[in-house]
């Protein structure tokens, strides 16, 4: 035992600087993504009751705003974040910082987002009319689409940039969700009984609760968000000089293409209702009075504890049954322990509604809150997809396309408030009870009217469920689908990376070895499973060597690409338009839409062909069609040189800004930003001209681009031999 543990010490002290074999984050980068990530949920679980929604308690219960008004507020919010959005997504794709594409801006903006969060909760509500609560409400929420959002998505999607290994993706995602659970769990504790001492009685929804709790929470959660910009470190595999150079309109036609995200997106648009029932507890306790204030915080406790077990089995359930198959069976028992909180809310004794309730919400919660690990790691495995069929990591513009999703809440945003409105949550049952119409919420405290409203919510969250559930039959995309989309981007970054002088020694082994692994597996098949139960050993060689199989099939299939005789006329097609040039190439381009859809589609290859072709023809077109608009008299080269001369510029100034700054030479400084902000204007035009000129030319851009590849893939017995060195040193 002793030698076990000192070798559990030893292996520990090795882990905690540099990543095991396999892996890409040593331990105390786990370690400061997840303290980090508990500083960012302290905030995010504060500022995020502040958001508007059609069920926001703080806003509604607390301030006192009705539904209807909120959610026209809440239209306004959605509708001044599109363009917020796209600015997001701007800067997270082009901004070309060298600290990274996330990490930067989880400290850059937990900053703004935290003092936001302090001054909402500190404005004087009590002595404003409804009209001056809206406006103040509505202002910091416009704060909040912006900083909020930003803060988030950069710590949502930190861990995807951090590892390409989808399966050290979930365990990170599991460690780091079990740590930042702590905050919402603290909270929870916290509200109540800080309720109890500042209001002198058991009253949650009271602006001085808020007031006392948030802001040093929020004060605490920027202090810890520090820990991700200093002890994390991005790794994405890509070429080292890659840089988007595409516009922003095309960045998003190639992420229309992913369907995996559609897929998810869809589940999340018909799901709108799932968490109409999320008040029912808090009601329970502040309208009802069904338990003490210790007891309230007790039950929290208990019920935020639930999670823990979901995050800690989570990367095992992965492992064993895949995403798919789990995010499947989490949202059916979803649907299932939804439905049985109905009978409790209805029927059962007040004394003990709650915590019957709280027994159907633990153990749904030990089965959905499967999706806090889940759902990230599912998020970048569709983005390591995005890269493998565009060649471009474009993390930010998902957002973009993701206010499709936006559009469809404001479309089904009135739905909740019909619902609390048709079920008794209005003013006229207010009055006809006794109550204050300028808090509709006060019918609560009624015990019939809150059993039926809340009856009723629970029901519209079943039917959320239940639609939520649907799209994630269609998804396909498997742990081993990505891990041989990885294994393809590694060897497709070591050729761009030899091809453009930039190739490292871990870029060069990385890659050969996927290339070696593939074709020591080359004339290996897939074999049939056997019975789990009769044989697991056999079974688990078996799913072993199929992986094998779909891994090395990706890598070699990338490999053998160039000698496959239906490639054979692209190469021959492309050797033409590259010999012709940039201002003949058009004349040679006589592929049709009409007669690439005439091709066979029997088998999979002939369908795969034909979309090929299909592909090129509306490409074509489109580039005939734009040449006769920009360019009647004939294309020219663009000067691409204009670009390394710009990027050489920006990357001086940056420099230059870093010593003004500490030598504390405002001036200078000063100087240096306007200039910054001027180069940045000129890579912006010069980005959209050459992606104008890209999308002109993009048939010979295509050709060319697929002639550097069949190049680089000819330079593999130098890669080789360059390996073969490096490995005997």
């Amino acid at each position: 035992m002793k030698y076990n543990v000192r070798d559990l010490r030893k292996k520990l002290k090795s882990d905690w600087r540099v990543a095991p074999q396999g892996r890409y984050m040593p331990l105390r980068e786990i370690a400061a993504v997840s303290l980090g990530g508990l500083g960012v949920k302290f905030i995010t679980n504060t500022v995020v009751t502040m958001i508007l929604s059609t069920g926001n308690v703080l806003i509604g219960n607390t301030i006192g705003i009705p539904p209807m008004p909120v959610y026209f507020m809440y239209l306004v919010s959605v509708l001044v974040n599109i363009p917020l959005t796209t600015l997001r997504a701007r800067i997270v794709d082009y901004s070309r910082l060298k600290k990274g594409k996330y990490r930067p801006f989880v400290f850059l903006t937990a900053i703004p987002t935290a003092l936001l969060g302090v001054g909402f909760v500190l404005m004087p509500y009590d002595r404003m009319s409804m009209a001056w609560k809206c406006a103040a409400v509505l202002t910091f929420n416009i704060g909040f689409q912006f900083f909020y959002y930003f803060l988030y998505d950069s710590n949502e999607n930190l861990v995807n940039v951090l590892s390409p290994n989808t399966y050290e993706r979930s365990d990170v995602y599991s460690v780091k969700s079990i740590v930042d659970s702590f905050a919402p769990s603290l909270t929870n504790i916290i509200i109540p009984l800080i309720a109890k001492a500042v209001t002198g009685e058991e009253k949650i929804y009271d602006m001085r609760v808020y007031r006392a709790v948030y802001p040093p929470i929020l004060i605490l959660g920027v202090l810890l968000s520090v820990f991700i910009y200093v002890g994390t470190q991005e790794k994405i595999v890509q070429p080292k000089d890659h840089r988007i150079q595409v516009r922003f309109t095309d960045t998003l036609r190639m992420v229309a293409k992913n369907k995996y995200f559609w897929i998810v997106s869809l589940a999340s648009c018909l799901g709108f209702l799932e968490m109409s029932f999320f008040n029912v507890l808090g009601w329970m306790y502040n309208y009802q009075k069904v338990c003490s204030a210790g007891q309230y915080a007790l039950i929290t406790t208990i019920n935020g504890n639930a999670a823990f077990w979901a995050m800690v089995f989570a990367p095992i359930l992965i492992r064993k049954i895949g995403k798919k198959n789990l995010m499947l069976f989490s949202n059916v028992m979803n649907i299932f322990f939804i439905a049985m909180m109905y009978p409790v809310v209805r029927f059962a004794p007040t004394s003990r509604m709650i915590w019957i309730f709280l027994v159907c919400l633990l153990i749904n919660n030990v089965v959905t809150q499967i999706t806090l690990t889940l759902t990230p790691s599912i998020n970048g495995d569709i983005r390591d997809y995005q890269q493998y069929i565009s060649g471009e990591r474009v993390d930010g513009i998902f957002a973009v396309v993701g206010l499709i999703g936006s559009v469809w809440n404001l479309a089904t945003g009135s739905i909740l408030p019909a619902i609390y409105d048709k079920a008794g949550l209005n003013a006229e049952t207010a009055e006809a009870l006794g109550y204050s119409s300028s808090n509709i919420y006060e019918i609560l405290y009624n015990e019939q009217y809150f059993r039926r409203i809340c009856g009723v919510l629970i029901l519209a969250s079943v039917i959320g469920a239940t639609l939520n559930v649907v799209p994630f039959f269609f998804y396909d995309l498997t742990e081993t689908k990505q891990q041989g989309m990885i294994a393809v981007l590694k060897v497709r970054a070591m050729l761009e990376d030899h091809a453009s002088g930039n190739l490292t020694e871990q870029t060069l082994c990385e890659g050969m070895e996927r290339i070696e692994a593939a074709e020591a597996n080359a004339e290996l098949c897939p074999v049939p499973l056997p019975a789990r139960r009769k044989n697991r050993a056999a079974y688990k060689d078996a799913v072993k060597h199929n992986r094998q199989v779909e891994i090395s099939g990706m890598v070699l299939r990338e490999l053998r690409y160039f000698s496959q005789p239906q490639t054979q006329p692209f190469l021959e097609r492309a050797e033409k338009l590259t010999q012709a040039g940039i201002e003949g190439f058009a004349q040679l381009m006589t592929e049709s839409v009409q007669s690439a859809k005439a091709l066979p589609k029997r088998t999979d290859d002939e369908k795969a062909l034909r979309k090929e072709h299909i592909e090129i023809a509306r490409c074509e077109a489109a580039s005939l069609k734009l040449l006769a608009k920009h360019c009647p008299n004939g294309v020219k080269p663009f000067d691409e040189s204009a670009f390394e001369r710009l990027f050489a510029e920006e990357d001086a100034a940056d420099a230059a800004l870093t010593e003004a700054y500490a030598q504390k030479d405002r001036q200078r400084a000063a100087a240096l930003k306007v200039q910054k902000k001027q180069i940045a204007r000129s890579i912006k035009k010069l980005t959209a001209e050459f992606s104008q000129y890209n999308r002109m030319i993009k048939p010979y851009r295509d050709a060319e681009k697929l002639l550097q590849k069949k190049a680089s893939f000819e330079q593999l017995d130098v890669l080789r031999a360059e390996y073969e060195k490096v490995r005997s040193e």
